[in-house]
């Protein structure tokens, strides 16, 4: 393939060099000229899409609509003439809307004397390959820039022909492809080459040596190079910007002594790259450093104390590593610094406020994700630069303290997640230019007026979540109309704050708090996210913003009435949690159902009627939970169009079906409750699909009247529980993929162990089959042997019959068996003492036999597990096993032997001699007196045992 390439760009090349030497490119006249640029411009339409300023916060506008052949071509705008020729040298038709196509005949390509060609950020796509012609432009061209310009297919070998360039950038071409030759092509070639940006071209391929000398920016950021870069790119003399940036399979090992680019180089960014080795103590050398970007690079151990040499450095970014220890003095000497990224590292220890002190030109500070802890130090809120201060996530302990708010400049404040206490200080109240504010997660106390905010007038966000503060709203509050975000959980609320005049909210949480009464009018307002669970609301639900919202959480208050048909006209509406409430009513049926659903929750109310067909109008839900109501009829079969689905509940209802085999397809479906029905019947055993429920790792059809054999073609095929390296899989939980704004977690109540319990989050790594209280009948199936990454099974109160499979004993990270109340026979498999995992064996009410395995976990289980079974005996029971029985008396009869072998025969007539004589004596008065039954009675019992236990012994 690479040979095959290699020869075709070889001919590309020969073929064009045979053009331009037979077909030499003919300067054209003035008019020619103006017509060439005039019937390029026809060629192209005008398009509304703006993707400067989308992508570059430029706004486009069309420079080529005032165009005429009336007026003097030199004088259009984009357009640039040799004063003396007239010849179009430039043309700079950037952020213009341009659309269409250029094709191989396109007039651009007669301009032969551009020196200048700039047609970035336009769209092009139409084009059917990535025009060959731009090579017709050798003789003159210096600068090219197609940046963004929508070209797609292989970038051609003529561009590397170009060999006057002194700047190209293709960057932003996604769907071009450069290929190795022509990218060694391009290096190799234009020798006087200052700049070059590829950035996201896709080259796929290691970058080549031989670089010229004259490249002052390379910027190959997003273009899939691999392997280990060459140190020949650290050493060009001129270079003054390299970024390698979200090369994910490259590997760059920085210079340990020599930089040759030591007196020039400004920016260094490296994200997302595997620098081995860390960061080298020469990184000190760079004397014109200015930006260094190394995050996500695989960065460990302490930031080296050479960088305290880079005088020069305004941005410094090491997010992202592994990096640890103390933030070091060293950093003060970093004078010019503006930007500092620390975050997501393992630094530890306090944060020194003589680094403070001496970086007086510090913007932003990103300290969040470590282990910093202390207090912080004084003087931080009044840094005479600081805008952005971000410490959340870490250890940081203390007050915080009032401060010269006259001073400050700041504009951006988050301490999530600290463990700071006392109050706010009102200093906060008089920042002016605040925008973001967030005390969320710390310890802080006492009553806050709401009121405190109401002189921020540029006040985006204000986050006082989970501390133990007492919010009140004593008088009407007049917010920042630019509040977006407010987020009070958690801050014993008694009301709903007040506001005196219109609010426009994009979030508001005000869940976990202490108010009642109905939901005000002014929340129709909130345009996305509304979380008011865990309160004691009351009345209906008329008022909610049902045209715009996007997330709406009411669960757990006492909401009643029913559904508004509202309801059904919320295209927006992604996660919909109603649970824990009194509603009532039908379901609605909305024939346009909520088209961008996610979630559908509403569990442990009292809706009654069918489940509507038409909520598979919602093709990407991926939860419905309708446990715990009254539902009743069956489970519609337009639900296998539900390809996301990944949680359905709707156990605890009164559903009278059969098992919903049309289910077995979904591809995304991971748990599946209907406990507690009325399902009734046999369940497949057979297949229409060949691998049915294929992620499904949780599926409870316990408390209904199936019946028949398990459903063997199910067991065999539950791939979602097969998984034996589970717990090697990092834990995370179902409902984390509905974004960071979601509070939203999947949650399900389960049998574990014997004990109802409701898991408020489901772990992926969380498995269990629970076809308890029906009426299965058969023997248990050996495939369950393969289901390695199972956690709990019960498959009690059925009418199981046959052995225990031994292959249960494979179930090696199983916790919980449960086998009661059964048919069951034979003993129990020695195979289950292996699974070291079980906390709870139930085998009791079954009629199994023989002795209880020991060891391991069966030596902690007691007489419960087992009750029952008559045939059973062992350590577990009070009955003991016959040779148990037998191994006891042998050890009896082996004391009593071993007494009387100690006896020898000097012994025996002493004793015959001094005791036996006087004994026999004694003895014969006492039977002449007729008086010592009990005597005589001890003789006989005693004599009779001796013979019982002979004859055990002789057997």
């Amino acid at each position: 393939m690479m040979m095959r390439n290699f020869i075709t760009c070889v001919f590309a090349t020969i073929v064009m060099l045979i053009f331009l030497r037979h077909h030499p490119v003919v300067s054209l006249s003035p008019i020619q000229q103006k017509t060439a640029l005039f019937q390029f411009q026809q060629s192209l339409t005008i398009s509304e899409f703006d993707a400067c300023y989308v992508f570059g916060n430029i706004p486009s506008y069309p420079k080529t609509m005032n165009w005429s052949m009336n007026s003097d071509y030199c004088t259009w705008e984009g357009v640039s003439c040799e004063r003396k020729t007239r010849d179009v040298i430039g043309l700079d038709l950037s952020c213009s809307l341009l659309e269409g196509a250029i094709l191989p005949n396109s007039t651009l390509f007669q301009l032969s004397r551009l020196r200048f060609l700039n047609l970035s950020w336009n769209d092009f796509s139409l084009s059917n390959q990535f025009p060959q012609e731009f090579g017709f432009f050798a003789k003159g061209l210096t600068h090219l820039n197609l940046s963004g310009a929508r070209f797609s297919g292989r970038v051609p070998s003529g561009i590397s022909h170009l060999y006057k360039l002194v700047s190209l950038d293709l960057s932003y071409n996604d769907g071009s492809i450069l290929e190795k030759e022509v990218f060694k092509s391009v290096l190799q070639n234009l020798t006087q080459l200052r700049v070059l940006n590829l950035e996201f071209l896709n080259i796929s391929s290691s970058l080549p040596v031989n670089l010229s000398t004259s490249l002052r920016v390379l910027n190959l950021g997003f273009t899939g190079l691999h392997g280990v870069l060459s140190q020949e790119v650290f050493q060009l003399p001129n270079l003054e910007l390299l970024d390698l940036s979200h090369n994910y399979n490259l590997t760059v090992i920085l210079p340990k002594v020599k930089w040759g680019s030591s007196g020039t180089l400004q920016d260094l960014n490296l994200p997302n790259v595997d620098i081995y080795g860390g960061i080298p103590d020469s990184i000190g050398f760079l004397e014109s450093l200015a930006s260094l970007e190394l995050p996500s690079c695989n960065l460990s151990g302490p930031i080296p104390k050479s960088i305290g040499n880079l005088g020069q450095l305004t941005y410094l970014g090491l997010d992202g590593n592994n990096l640890n220890g103390p933030i070091l003095t060293f950093l003060a000497n970093l004078t010019n610094l503006t930007n500092l990224d620390l975050s997501h590292n393992n630094f530890t220890g306090l944060l020194p406020s003589s680094f403070l002190a001496h970086s007086s030109q510090l913007v932003v500070i990103d300290l969040r994700y470590n282990g910093f802890t202390g207090p912080l130090p004084p003087g931080l809120f009044d840094h005479p630069s600081l805008r952005d201060l971000d410490i959340s996530h870490n250890g940081f302990t203390g007050q915080l303290y009032e401060f010269d708010s006259s001073k400050s400049k700041l504009q951006y404040f988050y301490c999530k997640n600290n463990s700071l206490y006392g109050p706010i200080p009102q200093s906060f109240s008089q920042l002016v230019n605040l925008t973001h504010l967030d005390f969320s997660l710390n310890n802080f106390s006492g009553v806050l007026d709401f009121k405190m905010f109401s002189r921020l007038e540029s006040l985006q966000h204000l986050d006082l979540s989970h501390n133990s503060l007492s919010v009140r709203n004593t008088s009407m509050v007049t917010l920042s109309r630019e509040l977006s975000t407010l987020r009070l959980s958690s801050c014993n609320m008694k009301e709903f704050p007040r506001f005196s005049t219109g609010i426009s909210l994009e979030f508001l949480d005000l869940s976990n708090n202490e108010i009642d009464g109905e939901i005000p009018h002014w929340i129709g307002s909130v345009n996305s996210y509304v979380d008011l669970s865990q309160n004691m609301l009351s009345g209906g639900l008329e008022q909610l913003p049902w045209n715009s919202i996007h997330y709406l959480d009411l669960h757990s208050n006492m909401l009643s009435g029913s559904l508004p048909t509202l309801l059904c006209n919320s295209i927006s509406l992604r996660i919909l949690n109603l649970s824990n409430n009194t509603l009532s009513g039908l379901l609605p049926i909305c024939r346009t159902f909520l088209t961008n659903l996610l979630v559908f929750d509403l569990r442990r109310n009292n809706f009654q009627g069918n489940i509507p067909a038409t909520l598979s109008n919602s093709p990407y839900l991926r939860t419905i939970n309708l446990n715990g109501n009254k539902l009743e009829g069956t489970i519609p079969s337009s639900f296998a169009e539900f390809d996301h689905l990944e949680v359905l509940d709707l156990g605890n209802n009164q559903i009278n079906d059969t098992f919903p085999w049309f289910l077995e397809a979904l591809p995304n479906l991971q748990v599946l409750v209907l406990k507690s029905n009325k399902f009734h019947g046999l369940i497949n055993t057979i297949s229409k699909v060949e691998h049915p429920f294929p992620r499904l790792r949780i599926i409870d059809l316990s408390i209904n009247e199936f019946y028949g054999p398990l459903p063997a073609i199910y067991f065999k095929n539950f791939k979602g529980m097969m998984n034996g390296n589970v717990n090697k899989i990092e834990r995370s939980y179902l409902g984390e993929q509905f974004g960071a704004d979601s509070s939203y977690r999947d949650s399900t109540i389960l049998v574990i162990k014997g004990v109802e319990i409701e898991f408020h989050r489901i772990l992926t790594v969380l498995t269990t089959i629970d076809v308890s209280s029906n009426n299965f009948e058969g023997e248990i199936l050996e495939y369950i042997g393969d289901l390695v990454s199972l956690r709990y099974l019960n498959l009690s109160y059925n009418h199981l019959t046959g052995h225990i499979p031994s292959s249960i004993g494979d179930l090696s990270m199983l916790e919980s068996l449960d086998l009661s109340s059964n048919q069951l026979e034979g003993e129990i498999p020695q195979e289950l003492t292996g699974i070291y995992t079980l906390e709870r064996l139930n085998l009791s009410h079954n009629q199994l036999s023989g002795r209880i395995p020991e060891g391991s976990q069966f030596n902690t289980f007691e007489n419960d597990s087992y009750v029952g079974n008559l045939g059973l005996c062992g350590h577990s029971l009070s009955r003991k096993c016959e040779i148990d029985i037998l191994m006891q008396t042998q050890d009896e009869d082996g004391d009593n032997n071993d007494f009387f072998d100690g006896f020898t025969w000097e012994a025996v007539v002493i004793g015959y001699g001094c005791g036996v004589v006087p004994a026999f004596f004694i003895g014969y008065l006492m039977l002449l007196a007729g008086k010592p039954k009990w005597f005589a009675g001890i003789i006989a019992r005693e004599l009779g045992l001796k013979i019982r236990r002979m004859e055990i012994k002789w057997r």
